[in-house]
């Protein structure tokens, strides 16, 4: 085992490649940026390639990974192959997709868009044919949790007092009809977007094989959340009119009901109310800036998320606490 610097590699490394037959291979670290996970990708000298992460506990468990990634396996889904694991010491070596993400293929083939848009789409309505895996439930306590980061973090960053009180009440209101249509639900894989989307197949216009990575948080809920993460992703600019052909595309597959319109401005709202607040987060606690620059995207979706009648709560919120101009800045000025 080689690698540019041995001292990049964790202790522990060499046995557990030993253990699986790997300890041959050349090891190169992959850059990483929100976590403690680490990541390396092996090659043979036969050609053979692989991917080890490294999810040391205390602070990572990749238990919940392979727990998801096994049940995606063996309902259809293409989720990476596990070749060996040990979870104690939090190693799992698995089948490497390649580099082929579907975000930086569209930078480099920009005309491939609607193919690979609606391939992940019609992989999405696949899944949600499914009974929801064993998986816990996207309940009302994990959505207003998930919005308490807009209050908790955004809000001060931008100088802002606020009703917190207030903010958790409109959600609730915005919220509760939704419920019911998410018993017993779909998975929902939570992070599905141009990032997590590897392109396997040979396709050269988007529409081949499609492989899923970084679901560890899979949930069971509602089957507009993931569509919400995939076209308003708050990475990459998707059109308003992409946005609204791929729901046509998803609705003409899965027949979803008359409501689900309602629960897609619904969750958009949410995930995006939460996307605003870890950025801050990430800039506030975590010193990292840069996540600052992606808020302007996810708040215009936020925005045109919050004039669906079924958000009428959450919009009279904002008309009442947050300032216009930090409206029409799309977040304000936090750099």
């Amino acid at each position: 085992m080689s690698a540019p610097d041995s001292a990049e590699l964790p202790d522990g490394m060499h046995a557990f490649l030993a253990g699986c037959g790997w300890d041959d291979a050349m090891v190169d670290p992959i850059p990483g940026d929100a976590s403690f996970r680490r990541y390396f990708r092996l090659a043979r000298a036969d050609g053979d390639r692989a991917m080890l992460m490294h999810a040391p506990p205390p602070h990572e468990d990749p238990a919940p990974f392979l727990h998801v990634a096994k049940w995606l396996a063996e309902h259809g889904q293409r989720a990476p192959a596990i070749f060996a694991e040990d979870a104690a010491k939090g190693w799992v070596l698995t089948e490497d997709f390649g580099d082929d993400r579907m975000r930086d293929w569209l930078d480099e083939h920009p005309a491939g868009e609607t193919g690979a848009y609606g391939a992940a789409v019609d992989a999405l309505a696949r899944l949600h044919r499914e009974p929801a895996g064993p998986f816990p439930p996207y309940d009302m306590a994990t959505y207003l949790r998930e919005t308490d980061l807009f209050t908790e973090w955004y809000c001060p960053l931008a100088g802002l007092e606020v009703d917190g009180d207030g903010w958790r009440s409109a959600w609730e209101e915005a919220l509760a009809p939704m419920m019911p249509r998410q018993a017993p639900g779909v998975t929902v894989l939570r992070d599905y977007h141009a990032e997590n989307i590897m392109l396997l197949g040979p396709a050269n216009d988007g529409t081949g094989a499609q492989g899923l990575i970084d679901f560890q948080d899979a949930l069971a809920g509602h089957p507009a959340y993931d569509l919400v993460s995939l076209l308003q992703d708050a990475r990459r600019d998707v059109s308003e009119e992409l946005e609204a052909r791929m729901l046509e595309r998803y609705a003409a597959a899965a027949q979803p009901g008359a409501d689900f319109r309602a629960d897609y401005a619904r969750l958009g709202a949410q995930r995006n109310a939460k996307i605003v607040g870890i950025f801050a987060r990430l800039n506030t606690r975590d010193g990292k800036p840069r996540y600052l620059g992606m808020i302007p995207r996810v708040w215009a979706a936020l925005e045109r998320d919050l004039q669906h009648p079924a958000l009428a709560p959450v919009l009279q919120w904002f008309d009442a606490n947050i300032p216009q101009d930090v409206r029409d800045n799309h977040g304000g000025k936090l750099q």
